[in-house]
């Protein structure tokens, strides 16, 4: 329960830090929004045994230094994704053992570099995801799908899935506190209870999601959210955000940028 209570309030804490940050240094969400779709199909364009994608890092660590972004939080927010991107190639040395090269005794295959590189992807693309979700918002950053002409549809599915969240969190600690009075001293379901709780959770989400939808009603609602527009946002910065950040990425992609830095550093010594 108690973990349940934090879950909301860090959406809660999220909601609130999107909204300061969207608005630092003028830039707006449509140019976050554009820069991270960039930096996602750079990482995704790596042939499946080139760990150069591993340069791509480079762009985490600067919004994570420009954004004042934990390391340790966010992998501790995303770690169930960063687990499942893992286990998505986990099988890739088996199914492809071809040698690329040996190490005395060691063999590294193919299916190996295969695996690294997978599992790389997904964690870049997920950290970028996290970055743009908690420092620009959920509200802005359908603003910014907005102005990109997405169907209002769709839209207001995300905005909704998001808002409403918390409701069904909270119904879960409902039935959660109500469960263990019922039970007590027991640590956690019984696993016979599983089903029936799910499908209790189902209903209950059906019958609240009525109710909602009835207020939402009542208070004008025609099938279209209401557009928050992005405050403090300058033309001019943002453009030369997007510039920016372009030219980075796809000197991060097309080069190999640590051997250049390390024979850089090398002269220079």
């Amino acid at each position: 329960m108690a973990k349940l209570a934090k879950a909301v309030k860090e959406i809660h804490r999220t909601d609130h830090t999107g909204g300061i940050h969207t608005g630092k240094g003028g830039i707006h969400p449509l140019s976050r929004l554009l820069v991270v779709f960039c930096y996602i199909l750079a990482v995704v364009s790596f042939p499946k045994y080139d760990l150069r994608v591993s340069e791509m890092i480079l762009y985490l660590l600067i919004q994570c230094i420009w954004h004042e972004i934990s390391l340790k939080n966010m992998l501790k927010h995303i770690w169930p994704a960063l687990l499942f991107t893992g286990m998505v190639g986990i099988a890739n040395p088996f199914l492809d053992r071809s040698v690329c090269l040996t190490a005395g005794n060691l063999a590294v295959t193919y299916g190996m570099l295969s695996m690294v590189t997978l599992m790389e992807k997904g964690v870049f693309c997920v950290m970028a995801s996290y970055i743009l979700v908690t420092k620009t918002g959920i509200a802005q950053i359908c603003h910014a799908l907005r102005c990109l002409h997405i169907p209002e549809e769709l839209i207001t599915v995300l905005s909704l899935m998001h808002r409403y969240l918390m409701v069904l969190l909270k119904e879960v600690e409902r039935m959660q506190q109500a469960y263990r009075l019922r039970a007590p001293g027991q640590n956690g379901l019984h696993i016979k209870t599983w089903g029936s709780f799910v499908g209790l959770l189902l209903l209950r989400s059906m019958d609240r999601a009525e109710e909602v939808y009835e207020s939402m009603k009542l208070r004008g609602f025609g099938g279209q959210l209401p557009d928050h527009a992005a405050a403090n946002s300058h033309i001019g910065q943002s453009i030369l955000y997007v510039a920016v950040w372009y030219a980075a990425i796809l000197l991060f992609r097309f080069f190999p940028v640590f051997q250049i830095a390390g024979k850089l550093f090398t002269l220079l010594k």
